[in-house]
């Protein structure tokens, strides 16, 4: 089998959406009150977007964006993907002058929990009824060394099924309302 990552185009990322998983379309479903795979191709598509290709069939779609402004083989994208993330990903958002890096999961979804711990993802905290109907997601970060010397996971392993880059604002909030996109607000907005 022929792994690719690629550029994501709306066609292809319109294909994955519209077939995902069941643990991935719980986590979508709770986000949005509304959406169609055309729709959540175009939002991904306003960040750092690429496709994983597994013998030139598009099976799942990552990247990351700035906070301001899955399918049945996804399992045999994951090396490809993380490989991926530490070797290009991370440098382009650290690149950029991010200082924070941070992953949202549906708490119930186990399969991206053990992703994020395993790329040494930090969980910081539980987002309790953060989805439409209630579900309860985890906060987990990368972060740079900051002026307070806290060194965490380098930008160049900072990976994640929906990494986004924030800190712009200077107040590690980013600029983006309450699920104005797929990776949500911070904690505490």
């Amino acid at each position: 089998m022929t792994l690719r990552i690629i550029p994501a185009t709306l066609r292809d990322l319109s294909y994955i959406a519209a077939n995902l998983r069941p643990e991935d379309r719980a986590e979508i479903d709770c986000q949005f009150d509304e959406w169609s795979p055309a729709l959540l191709a175009l939002t991904a598509l306003q960040g750092f977007a690429y496709v994983a290709e597994l013998d030139g069939n598009p099976e799942a779609g990552f990247g990351a964006a700035e906070q301001r402004s899955g399918l049945r083989r996804m399992r045999r994208c994951v090396p490809g993907i993380t490989e991926f993330f530490h070797a290009v990903l991370g440098p382009e958002v650290a690149a950029r002058g991010a200082w924070r890096v941070e992953a949202r999961a549906l708490a119930a979804n186990q399969l991206a929990l053990r992703w994020l711990a395993r790329l040494g993802a930090m969980q910081r905290c539980r987002l309790p009824g953060y989805g439409r109907n209630g579900e309860d997601f985890l906060l987990y970060d990368w972060t740079r060394a900051s002026h307070f010397g806290e060194n965490h996971v380098p930008f160049s392993k900072a990976a994640g099924a929906e990494a986004v880059a924030t800190d712009t604002d200077h107040c590690r909030q980013g600029r983006a309302g309450a699920r104005s996109r797929l990776a949500g607000p911070a904690c505490g907005q």
